[in-house]
Protein backbone atom coordinates (compact mmCIF):
# COMPACT_ATOMS: atom_id res chain seq x y z
CA UNK A 1 0.00 0.00 0.00
CA UNK A 2 1.22 3.50 -0.70
CA UNK A 3 0.53 6.85 0.89
CA UNK A 4 -0.94 9.95 -0.70
CA UNK A 5 2.55 11.40 -1.18
CA UNK A 6 3.41 8.55 -3.53
CA UNK A 7 0.02 8.79 -5.21
CA UNK A 8 0.70 12.38 -6.21
CA UNK A 9 4.30 11.79 -7.23
CA UNK A 10 6.03 13.27 -4.19
CA UNK A 11 9.07 11.44 -3.00
CA UNK A 12 10.12 10.99 0.58
CA UNK A 13 13.57 12.13 1.63
CA UNK A 14 13.50 10.02 4.83
CA UNK A 15 16.71 8.05 5.16
CA UNK A 16 17.76 5.23 7.46
CA UNK A 17 20.49 5.60 10.11
CA UNK A 18 23.14 3.88 7.97
CA UNK A 19 22.50 6.24 5.07
CA UNK A 20 22.57 9.25 7.41
CA UNK A 21 25.93 8.11 8.81
CA UNK A 22 27.33 7.57 5.32
CA UNK A 23 26.21 11.03 4.15
CA UNK A 24 27.64 12.76 7.23
CA UNK A 25 30.92 10.84 6.92
CA UNK A 26 31.05 12.03 3.32
CA UNK A 27 30.76 15.68 4.32
CA UNK A 28 27.04 16.35 4.64
CA UNK A 29 25.97 19.05 7.07
CA UNK A 30 24.11 17.69 10.09
CA UNK A 31 21.20 20.03 10.88
CA UNK A 32 19.35 19.88 14.20
CA UNK A 33 15.98 21.62 13.81
CA UNK A 34 14.94 21.33 17.46
CA UNK A 35 14.70 24.27 19.86
CA UNK A 36 17.88 25.73 21.38
CA UNK A 37 16.83 24.27 24.73
CA UNK A 38 16.51 20.78 23.26
CA UNK A 39 19.84 21.21 21.47
CA UNK A 40 21.55 22.29 24.71
CA UNK A 41 20.23 19.13 26.36
CA UNK A 42 22.14 16.92 23.93
CA UNK A 43 22.81 16.81 20.22
CA UNK A 44 24.62 14.79 17.60
CA UNK A 45 28.34 15.56 17.34
CA UNK A 46 29.01 18.29 14.80
CA UNK A 47 25.36 19.29 14.36
CA UNK A 48 24.35 22.88 13.66
CA UNK A 49 21.18 24.09 15.38
CA UNK A 50 18.66 26.07 13.36
CA UNK A 51 15.18 25.61 14.84
CA UNK A 52 12.56 24.78 12.23
CA UNK A 53 10.67 27.96 13.19
CA UNK A 54 13.72 30.02 12.13
CA UNK A 55 14.58 28.09 8.99
CA UNK A 56 12.95 30.51 6.54
CA UNK A 57 14.89 33.49 7.89
CA UNK A 58 18.20 31.63 8.34
CA UNK A 59 18.19 29.50 5.18
CA UNK A 60 21.11 31.53 3.80
CA UNK A 61 23.35 30.01 6.50
CA UNK A 62 23.03 26.58 4.88
CA UNK A 63 25.47 25.30 2.27
CA UNK A 64 24.23 24.69 -1.25
CA UNK A 65 27.35 22.76 -2.23
CA UNK A 66 26.89 19.74 0.04
CA UNK A 67 24.03 17.57 1.28
CA UNK A 68 22.12 18.40 4.45
CA UNK A 69 20.92 15.72 6.88
CA UNK A 70 18.24 17.05 9.24
CA UNK A 71 16.92 15.56 12.47
CA UNK A 72 14.71 16.52 15.42
CA UNK A 73 13.19 14.74 18.43
CA UNK A 74 10.65 12.54 16.67
CA UNK A 75 10.90 13.19 12.94
CA UNK A 76 7.98 15.59 12.42
CA UNK A 77 9.95 18.84 12.42
CA UNK A 78 12.80 17.38 10.37
CA UNK A 79 10.30 16.21 7.73
CA UNK A 80 8.87 19.72 7.52
CA UNK A 81 12.32 21.30 7.36
CA UNK A 82 13.51 18.93 4.64
CA UNK A 83 10.38 19.55 2.55
CA UNK A 84 11.11 23.29 2.73
CA UNK A 85 14.78 22.81 1.90
CA UNK A 86 14.09 20.54 -1.06
CA UNK A 87 11.53 23.06 -2.36
CA UNK A 88 14.25 25.72 -2.14
CA UNK A 89 16.66 23.58 -4.18
CA UNK A 90 18.79 22.08 -1.41
CA UNK A 91 20.01 18.47 -1.40
CA UNK A 92 18.34 17.68 1.93
CA UNK A 93 17.58 14.38 3.66
CA UNK A 94 15.43 13.58 6.68
CA UNK A 95 17.09 11.36 9.28
CA UNK A 96 14.05 11.60 11.56
CA UNK A 97 14.77 11.37 15.27
CA UNK A 98 17.99 12.25 17.09
CA UNK A 99 18.55 8.58 17.93
CA UNK A 100 18.99 7.88 14.22
CA UNK A 101 22.12 10.04 14.00
CA UNK A 102 23.86 9.22 17.29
Amino acid sequence: MFGLGNLFGARSNRIDPATAARLVAGGAMLLDVRTPQEFAGGAAKGAVNIPVQQLATRIGELPRNRPIVAYCRSGARSASAVASLVSAGYDAHDAGALGNVL
